[in-house]
């Protein structure tokens, strides 16, 4: 039986998640459908935009994403701190940008007169809104619901266009971190649908490269922020060039069978999150095979373990994580 989702998300464990959301029809999420050769390709576009809308939303950083013809693929980051850190004001506003509130949050936000009984019951509505916006149920539920009814109109069809569940794995350190966001921005490689990484239309790496060439960083994304130090923003503690040549060599590995022969460039990157370089071609291939709810070194496990004690996480990753 399926695990309440209160009990997959921990955040006293870890911020980062793996998510993804599967379409239960035959016909394509994206892409040509091969029987009825209608094109859906422009999907893809649908669920890119609300995804980096939504990650400006709420307090949940997009780290990768890749969309592909009949699910996604998002590692997300949640911000408790940005959340506690805003006025009832922003809290509802940002609601209000996705869901129309209630009639008294209106009235706040227009500025009118209210009573203090009112005012009252507004700050608790803030503070559910609050929670839900560093929720991840909640952003997953903001992101799908609306591209369904999109889809539904588009197909001339009701019922369901998603799984009823996504599929979460608590992501325990840096090490897992990294291997997820390099098998979800490889995903369009390995389904040959790319030929390199910033081909791979609708997809982080994508967007990271195209910023990269302007010496920016995209603002919908999460940040490297490189080697940890006082005083820094929230982001990645890794440099942003590291990791392209970590997914661009990885991807060289997949595709052509050339492991022993860019080994040593690989070291640098891999040394510092200790892993090898077996180990990170396996994890970084097989992300969702060798993984289960949570992914982490064997240390990081067994403390996940013991404060979620029905969790039954992976070992075989863990010791990969070694």
């Amino acid at each position: 039986m399926p695990r309440p989702r209160s009990q997959q998300v921990s955040l006293s464990d870890t911020p980062y998640y793996h998510c993804i959301s599967r379409c239960v029809r035959r016909a394509f999420l994206c892409g040509k459908d091969a029987v009825t050769g209608k094109d859906f390709e422009h999907r893809r576009g649908w669920i890119e935009n609300r995804l980096l809308f939504l990650a400006q939303v709420f307090a949940i950083d997009v780290c990768a994403y890749a969309v592909m013809s009949n699910h996604i693929h998002v590692v997300l980051h949640v911000d408790e701190k940005e959340a506690k850190g805003w006025t009832t004001r922003e809290v509802i506003e940002r609601w209000h940008k996705l869901h129309k509130g209630t009639l008294f949050t209106q009235k706040y936000i227009r500025g009118e007169e209210l009573s203090k009984a009112v005012l009252e019951i507004i700050e608790l509505t803030a503070e559910t809104y609050r929670k839900r916006l560093m929720d991840i149920s909640w952003f997953m539920r903001d992101l799908s619901e609306p591209i369904a009814r999109q889809a539904n109109v588009e197909d001339s069809c009701t019922g369901r266009f998603w799984e009823g569940r996504f599929k979460s794995q608590a992501l325990l350190d840096e090490s897992a971190l990294l291997a997820c966001m390099a098998y979800v921005d490889l995903n369009p490689l390995r389904a040959k649908i790319a030929d390199t990484p910033e081909s791979s239309y609708f997809t982080s790496v994508k967007k990271r490269v195209e910023s990269a060439k302007k010496a920016e960083q995209p603002k919908e994304l999460i940040p490297f922020i490189g080697n940890e130090k006082e005083n820094q923003p929230s982001g990645i503690a890794f440099k942003l060039k590291d990791y392209l040549d970590l997914v661009d060599l990885t991807g060289r590995i997949i595709r052509e069978d050339k492991r022993g022969s860019i080994d040593l460039s690989l070291s640098p990157i891999l040394q510092r999150v200790g892993i090898s370089h077996e180990n990170w071609l396996e994890i970084s291939t097989q992300f969702e095979s060798n993984s289960s709810s949570a992914v982490g070194a064997e240390s990081s496990l067994t403390q996940y373990s013991r404060l979620n004690p029905k969790t039954r996480p992976n070992r075989r990753c863990a010791r990969l994580l070694a």
